[in-house]
C-alpha cells in the first residue's frame, strides 16, 4: 500500500506563561513573563497508506488536534518531519490544501448568512473545480448526506446536525485525496451521527478517500476505522487494528449464560463469576486463548442451558481498562 502520510519522530512544544501572584507578579508577567514548556506531541511516528481509514484517539490534552494541525500545515513541528502526499504541509500549504479536505467539529467553513448552496458555489470557485465535476459531485453529496431539504436555507438557520453534514459534504466537493476530521460528531444527536458515520464509511469504501478521524465518540471508530492510533500525554501508545488493541490492553470478554431454571452453584473453569440472578449468570473470561466450545465443556450446573451470549469488549471498555491499570 502506497504511503501518503508520514510522521517521523514528530514533536510539538508550546510555551505557557506561569502566572505570578500579586501586583509585582502581574507587572513581572507583563515585562518579563516566566514560561514553561508544554509538550503537546512527543516523538510520534506513523505512516498511513492511500485509502486507509484511521482513528486517532486519546483523552483531552493528548495532542490529537495538534497533530491534525501539523498534518494540514496550520502548525509547524518543533522537531521531526511531517509529509503529506510527498510535501511538507507547512511549506506547501496551498498545494497541500488543494488535495485535502478538513473538518473541525467546533469551527465552520460555511458562510453564515448565505444559503448553503452559495457556500458550495464559493467553495467551487476557491478550489477551481470545473462546472461538470462540481455538478456531479454536488448531486452525489447532496443525496448521500440528505441535504436537499435545506440546501437553499441560510446556514444560520440550520441545526447543528445539518451544518455538520453540510461541512463534510463541502470538504469533499473538490475530490480531496485525504479527509481530516477533528471531532466531526461532537454535539450531534443519534440520527445525525448515524448519517455521518454511514456516509464516511461509504466515502472511504467507494471513493477510496483516505480518512483520519479524531473523536471522543468511540462508536465513530468502531464503525468507520479498522485501524486505530492511540495517544496520551503527547506520546504514542498503540498503532494497529482494533482487535489487537483489545489484546494489548487486556480488556476481557464477558459470557452470559441463561438456564431453563435456577442453576444453583455454577462453575466455569478459567472464568470469574461476575454475578447474576434467577436463571442468568455472567462470567468474565480469562485471556488464555481457549475457544467457547472448550469453555462450555467445563461448565457445571444443575439446570439445562437455554442461551449463550458472548460479549466482546468494546473500545470504550478497552481504554477504560488501560487507564485503570495505569493507576
Amino acid at each position: 500500500m502506497l504511503s501518503i502520510i508520514s510522521a517521523k519522530s514528530v514533536s510539538k512544544t508550546f510555551s505557557q506563561r506561569v502566572p505570578q501572584p500579586g501586583l509585582v507578579g502581574a507587572l513581572s508577567n507583563f515585562i518579563a513573563p516566566v514560561t514553561k514548556p508544554v509538550h503537546a506531541v512527543e516523538q510520534i511516528s506513523f505512516t498511513i497508506g492511500a485509502g486507509e481509514a484511521v482513528g486517532y484517539l486519546g483523552p483531552n490534552g493528548a495532542g490529537k488536534s495538534t497533530m491534525i494541525k501539523m498534518l494540514t500545515g496550520i502548525l509547524m513541528p518543533t522537531s521531526g518531519e511531517v509529509s503529506v502526499l510527498g510535501r511538507r504541509p507547512v511549506e506547501d500549504r496551498i498545494a497541500n490544501a488543494r488535495e485535502i479536505g478538513v473538518v473541525f467539529g467546533q469551527r465552520t467553513q460555511l458562510w453564515w448568512d448565505l444559503p448553503l448552496a452559495e457556500s458550495f458555489e464559493l467553495h467551487r470557485r476557491i478550489y477551481r473545480v470545473s462546472d461538470v465535476a462540481f455538478r456531479i459531485n454536488r448531486a452525489e453529496l447532496v443525496e448521500m448526506m440528505q441535504l436537499s431539504s435545506f440546501i437553499e436555507r441560510p446556514v444560520r438557520q440550520l441545526s447543528l446536525g445539518q451544518r455538520m453534514r453540510a461541512e463534510i459534504a463541502m470538504a469533499l466537493m473538490h475530490e480531496p485525496k485525504i479527509l481530516f476530521l477533528d471531532e466531526p460528531t461532537i454535539g450531534l444527536d443519534v440520527v445525525a451521527k448515524d448519517v455521518v458515520r454511514k456516509f464516511l464509511a461509504r466515502t472511504n469504501r467507494e471513493r477510496g478517500t483516505t480518512i483520519i478521524l479524531t473523536t471522543h465518540d468511540l462508536q465513530d471508530i468502531e464503525e468507520i476505522c479498522p485501524r486505530l492510533i492511540m495517544v496520551d500525554e503527547g506520546r504514542l501508545l498503540f498503532d494497529g487494528p482494533l482487535a489487537e488493541l483489545r489484546v494489548t490492553f487486556g480488556a476481557r470478554r464477558r459470557l452470559t449464560l441463561e438456564f431453563d431454571g435456577e442453576p444453583g452453584a455454577v462453575s466455569l473453569a478459567g472464568a470469574e463469576l461476575l454475578g447474576g440472578e434467577g436463571a442468568v449468570r455472567e462470567f468474565l473470561l480469562a485471556d488464555d486463548g481457549r475457544s467457547l466450545i472448550d469453555l462450555m465443556g467445563a461448565l457445571t450446573a444443575r439446570a439445562a442451558l437455554r442461551d449463550v451470549r458472548l460479549h466482546e469488549p468494546g473500545i470504550e471498555e478497552v481504554i477504560r481498562t488501560h487507564y485503570q491499570a495505569r493507576g
